[in-house]
């Protein structure tokens, strides 16, 4: 009887282990939805009570990342989204990511994240992170705690000293409103403060009235007073301040260690800034190495803070021989006005150029152009270029500036550095400062003697010698550059050399090897009876800037052009020969037939002929 007992009770507890399975996957299900209603109802009620304080809740980033820097915006916008999320703040935020050559990385409110703590803390460093601040103070804007505090913060970022390069800007707009009125909390937009007022901290009350009263002093726009009222022409204004005020990103990198430069900028300057009626041109050559680059990217620099749309083609005779000038074309299309056009011939180049560029004033930089049709393809005519243009090319081939269909307007030859400025230039590179110890003063010049005031060559052996502190390195490296020129130097060099004609190549090789100093006259007569039409090559010598005739028809080289003719010739020929050809006491009218020479019936291969 206990056995059946025992039994009835287990088949009583499994009955309702096995009724409750079902019974709790039916409730469950209750709970949990209870649950999730309650938390949505709180979540509801919560945020009905804060929507008005939150009206622009949290952050929509523009998809470019700011450019450099610790920043991670450019531009922070604060607005209050009831008044002008859909209207004035949309049209601002859509012409600001679009403005200039380079995006500009703008972090806006996004009604649709979700409100609490962690979005306030987002939101305040997304202000830190940005570098301009555009608070847009409209009738309602006091109302909105989260306006108010974002507003302090903004001024806090401003006064505030930080490992940032520069001070956090506050641009404010005032859309609509009076700046006295927000100073003193009158008008249509104090009554909105204070309707809210009951609902603030304390402290957001009193840090509110002082930015408030801050940002009303700051220099900005008043919207009413701008164009009677045309947001359009505000939008514009506020462009071009910020593309203004972000001129520093978009500064070309120039080194440091610039000596002797700013005279031929202050006079570039002075010409720019004269009243012009069309679009200009700006032609720097001269020899490899002689700083072109480095000069046309401080003057760009220069005269950048003047022009929304600019333009830097670097290396254009390499990237054209690489990757050709259609490609060029699609970066420069490209960098003026963001498309989708890709292009891929030149004619359709040219002809995307002038409808990209029609009507806007640009500045373009076309560096180390050697050929006309670079140029052409680039800048052809005047008429491509709104008035106020400036276009700026640099070449080793003076013949690309004088055959431009453009016209040059300014032409500037860069020559050498004077003893002074090569010493500072030297010193830069090689001590980090503009002086050294005495103990290197005298071997420093005769290093610098080598080098022909060269700012390549004084930038290449001085950054070498930077941290060697064994004077017999030095001397060792004065032993070298008189018996060889630098290798990294020579490279640059040599390209001016490539670019010669065969026939051209030899009498370069023979002015380096025979005639420096020497009158024209006895060598043209070699090279006439040589067939190598030598007014021509000497013409082409003198464009390439490999050459110059000075006083009374003698050829004049730099030293290190000089060097590398002779390094030329020399690596065809044995050394002790080379070595017997630059001795002085070898009379100069032996020196022409010292020469391989190039099968004359009145020149022969003869070695050390005296004549």
């Amino acid at each position: 009887m206990e056995k059946g007992q025992s039994q009835r009770k287990a088949n009583r507890g499994m009955h309702r282990f096995v009724l409750g399975r079902p019974f709790v996957m039916l409730v469950a299900p209750i709970l949990l939805s209870v649950l999730v209603f309650n938390h949505l109802r709180k979540k509801k009620k919560s945020a009905e009570k804060e929507s008005s304080e939150v009206a622009s809740a949290p952050s929509f980033v523009s998809p470019i990342p700011a450019r450099g820097g610790s920043h991670r915006y450019d531009i922070f916008l604060s607005f209050r989204g009831s008044d002008t999320r859909k209207g004035f703040t949309d049209h601002l935020y859509r012409s600001l990511v679009n403005a200039g050559t380079v995006p500009i990385c703008v972090f806006r409110d996004d009604k649709n994240l979700p409100i609490g703590e962690e979005f306030g803390s987002q939101l305040l460093d997304a202000i830190t992170q940005s570098k301009i601040s555009i608070p847009i103070i409209s009738e309602n804007y006091a109302s909105s705690k989260w306006c108010l505090r974002e507003l302090i913060h903004i001024m806090d970022c401003k006064k505030s000293v930080s490992h940032m390069s520069r001070p956090h800007i506050v641009l404010p707009i005032f859309y609509k409103v009076d700046p006295s009125d927000v100073r003193h909390l009158e008008g249509s937009f104090g009554k909105s403060f204070l309707s809210r007022k009951k609902q603030f901290d304390e402290k957001d009350i009193q840090e509110g009235k002082r930015a408030l009263e801050e940002v009303s002093y700051l220099s900005g726009w008043e919207s009413e007073k701008i164009a009677n009222g045309h947001e359009g022409e505000l939008v514009e204004r506020v462009i071009k301040t910020v593309l203004s005020t972000l001129q520093r990103d978009f500064q070309l990198d120039v080194t440091k260690h610039l000596v002797g430069i700013d005279d031929h900028v202050n006079n570039i300057r002075n010409w720019v800034d004269t009243p012009a009626s069309h679009a200009r041109m700006i032609g720097i050559y001269g020899m490899g190495g002689i700083g072109k680059t480095t000069f046309a990217k401080v003057i760009y620099n220069e005269l950048s803070d003047d022009f929304v749309h600019r333009s830097f083609l670097p290396d254009i005779r390499e990237t054209a021989l690489r990757k050709g000038i259609p490609y060029l074309q699609d970066l420069l299309i490209k960098e003026i006005q963001r498309n989708e056009h890709q292009v891929c011939i030149v004619d359709d180049g040219i002809n995307l150029i002038q409808s990209t560029l029609k009507g806007k004033k640009v500045l373009i930089l076309l560096d180390d152009v050697d050929h006309q049709d670079q140029l052409n393809a680039l800048a052809r005519e005047r008429d491509w270029f709104t008035t106020g243009s400036i276009i700026i090319v640099t070449t080793r081939y003076k013949a690309v500036l004088d055959q431009s269909e453009f016209r040059v307007d300014y032409m500037h030859e860069l020559n050498e550095l004077d003893e002074v400025h090569s010493l500072l230039l030297f010193k830069r590179h090689a001590f980090r400062m503009s002086h050294c110890a005495k103990d290197f003063e005298g071997i420093s010049r005769d290093i610098l003697s080598t080098m022909g005031g060269l700012p390549l060559a004084i930038k290449v052996i001085g950054s070498y010698l930077y941290g060697k502190t064994d004077r017999k390195v030095w001397q060792d490296v004065l032993k070298k550059l008189r018996s060889e020129p630098d290798r990294d130097v020579q490279k640059t060099l040599k390209i001016s050399y490539d670019a010669l004609e065969p026939k051209h190549k030899e009498i370069y090789l023979d002015i380096a090897c025979f005639f420096v100093g020497e009158d024209s006259k006895f060598a043209m007569y070699m090279w006439e009876d040589c067939v190598f039409y030598p007014n021509q090559g000497i013409e082409e010598l003198k464009l390439r800037c490999l050459i110059k005739i000075g006083d009374c028809g003698r050829f004049r080289i730099h030293d290190q052009l000089r060097d590398l003719g002779r390094n030329i010739f020399c690596q065809g020929q044995r050394p002790e020969r080379c070595l017997k050809l630059w001795f002085d006491e070898i009379p100069f009218k032996a020196r022409p037939l010292a020469r391989v020479t190039h099968g004359s019936p009145f020149f022969f291969t003869l070695s050390f002929s005296y004549v």
